[in-house]
């Protein structure tokens, strides 16, 4: 659906994009992650045919976006990273505005628009005026008019930025439904751990290169060649620590926070976990837990990105 070859953008000397390549499959929801000025929201803007590359080419469902961007915009949903809204216009009305932007037939829009407003769960606020709207009714109100030409594509800039908690699950329930109807949604986010849940693939892009792309256990365990493992038991024990450094794949133990616990770097399999396990059982150490700590999407993120300025 979506073939990013070579993709450049400079500024004089400074480069927002460098060579960015990249390939989505139909129905992929792929995360953008990225500190600020890493060239994600240029990333978009290209995309969105609302600023030209220096060099390299997009394809949206085969269309080259700088050869027919007036094709490709039928195809995209784009909602930036701030949202453009009307005063003294109602939600129906900023959405038929857009509709009859789009050409749609005002017939259709009449029976389209209810059903957005109930996609991002807004029928309640159709009658309201937009400028009178939360912060998070007004970012569902800008996905539903991103939505109202019915793209293949959504390109989805900072959706959650600014959310409270419970607006924030809102917008992912949102784009969970989205998936399921087989849109394709490229999305940036500084919220990562939210990126983990929705996503199928995520890209780590920093000073305008892509350093990382694929499904988040992929990330994971490239990084992860050491895991963490964490026991703690249910009494004091003489030798406990004496017992694990005889270990060949243990190394660097250290007391937990908790009473009566242990940390320490594994270099083995799982099976090797479970043989540990059964070893410690049959030594007679009295095991309560024994966990490998689960790498989260800000550790990889930090791990990729360490060393950059």
């Amino acid at each position: 659906m979506i073939e990013i070859k070579g993709l450049t953008k400079k500024y004089g000397k400074f480069h927002a994009l460098d060579n960015l390549n990249l390939t989505l499959k139909e129905g992929t929801v792929f995360g953008f992650v990225g500190a600020n000025g890493a060239g994600k929201s240029t990333t978009f803007l290209i995309l969105a045919t609302l600023l030209q590359a220096t060099a390299g080419d997009v394809f949206i469902n085969g269309v080259n976006i700088r050869e027919k961007p007036s094709e490709v915009r039928k195809m995209i949903g784009y909602m930036p990273d701030f949202f453009g809204v009307y005063d003294q216009l109602k939600a129906d009305e900023y959405l038929d505005f857009y509709g009859a932007s789009y050409g749609i037939p005002e017939v259709e829009r009449k029976k389209l628009i209810p059903q957005l407003l109930e996609l991002v769960n807004l029928t309640h606020k159709r009658y309201d005026y937009v400028d009178l709207l939360s912060r998070g009714m007004k970012q569902r109100l800008c996905l539903a008019r991103s939505l109202i030409h019915d793209p293949k594509v959504l390109i989805l800039d900072e959706p959650a930025s600014g959310l409270d908690p419970r607006a924030r699950i809102e917008m992912r329930d949102i784009l969970k439904t989205l998936k399921d109807m087989g849109k394709t949604i490229l999305i940036s986010s500084h919220i990562l751990p939210e990126l983990a849940e929705m996503c199928d693939e995520i890209g780590v892009i920093d000073n305008g290169r892509l350093i990382a792309h694929g499904s988040v256990a992929e990330i994971q365990a490239k990084l992860q060649g050491e895991k963490t493992i964490t026991v703690r038991f249910t009494s004091p024990l003489e030798g406990t620590i004496a017992f694990f450094e005889e270990d060949p794949f243990v190394s660097t133990i250290e007391p937990t926070n908790a009473a009566d616990g242990i940390s320490f770097s594994f270099k083995g399999t799982e099976e090797d976990q479970v043989n540990l396990l059964k070893r410690a059982i049959g030594h007679g150490i009295p095991i309560l837990s024994f966990m490998e700590r689960v790498t989260n999407l800000e550790d990889v993120f930090m791990e990729i990105t360490k060393g950059a300025e």
